[in-house]
């Protein structure tokens, strides 16, 4: 089956705080390898052809608090596919919180930096997804230029152990405010809100038709334990494995796990390849 991983962390490394750095590095026997593939696309393609991976959606985001990122790293990921974005989508991120005009900045990274997807991550970016009802009105506009740019929002939901992380903003259930102020965006939440949150994600998944789930994060052997009904959702799951992060080793091997679950060919062809090739593009 063709595989398009929704969700793999290739962002430039040397901008983490030093210990989100030390948290994603610990453990890795393939440390040299994943070095390797975050310093050039060529290496990636080769990683993600070992692997068995079509297309891969790369995660960046800005969160200088928490994970040290800052904006820089939009034009890192625009640059680091701009050859290769028939396999390899730039996502990218506006921080209301460290930009003045959020709503011209996300036309900017659509327009000219060629980024496909938006990443927002309430507990490393400090804000709840549906904060513009409150403190953070600049985050509508950034809703609002993706919805009418007709490009997906990616929403971390579920914890984060990452120092400094606020878990307040990690349940789900803020996005369903977003769902129903934007109905034409395409909102995806990552992780399912494991591992507290994952029945307000199918719920909301269920609620709302412009509403997806990402299963990254989750190991492929638990999925039917997190989400019983992840046949009845396989409409609207996207696959993803949060490669490299701590504990996901291969990308092939949470394939090959997911495949042996008790699933019809026609879920897992929907959830590996064919929602995300239509909600992503």
């Amino acid at each position: 089956m063709r595989i398009f991983d929704a969700h793999i962390h290739v962002q430039p490394w040397e901008e983490f705080r030093p210990e989100a750095r030390e948290l994603m590095a610990r453990g890795r026997p393939d440390a040299a390898r994943v070095a390797g593939a975050l310093a050039d696309p060529e290496a990636l393609l080769r990683v993600m052809d070992e692997e068995g991976v079509e297309r891969a959606a790369l995660i960046n985001y800005v969160a200088p608090e928490v994970m040290g990122f800052r904006e820089t790293v939009n034009g890192w990921i625009s640059a680091f596919t701009r050859d290769h974005r028939d396999r390899l989508v730039a996502v990218g991120s506006v921080n209301p919180r460290h930009t003045r005009d959020a709503g011209g900045e996300t036309r900017r990274l659509f327009d000219t930096l060629g980024i496909r997807m938006l990443k927002i991550h309430p507990p490393h970016q400090l804000f709840a997804a549906n904060a513009y009802l409150s403190d953070l009105p600049a985050l509508a506009d950034v809703y609002a230029a993706a919805q009418e740019a007709g490009r997906p929002v990616l929403v971390h939901t579920g914890t984060s152990i990452f120092p400094g992380a606020r878990n307040r903003f990690a349940d789900p259930m803020a996005a369903d405010d977003v769902a129903i102020d934007f109905p034409k965006l395409r909102i995806v939440l990552a992780h399912a809100g494991r591992p507290l949150y994952t029945e307000t994600a199918a719920f909301l998944a269920r609620r709302h038709p412009n509403l997806f789930l990402d299963l990254s994060g989750i190991p492929p052997k638990k999925l039917r334990e997190y989400l019983p009904r992840l046949e009845e959702l396989s409409e609207k799951c996207l696959w993803g494995t949060d490669w490299p992060s701590p504990g996901v080793l291969s990308m092939r091997r949470n394939v090959e796990d997911f495949l042996a679950l008790p699933l019809s060919d026609a879920a897992k062809e929907r959830i590996l390849w064919g929602n995300a090739a239509a909600v992503i593009g």
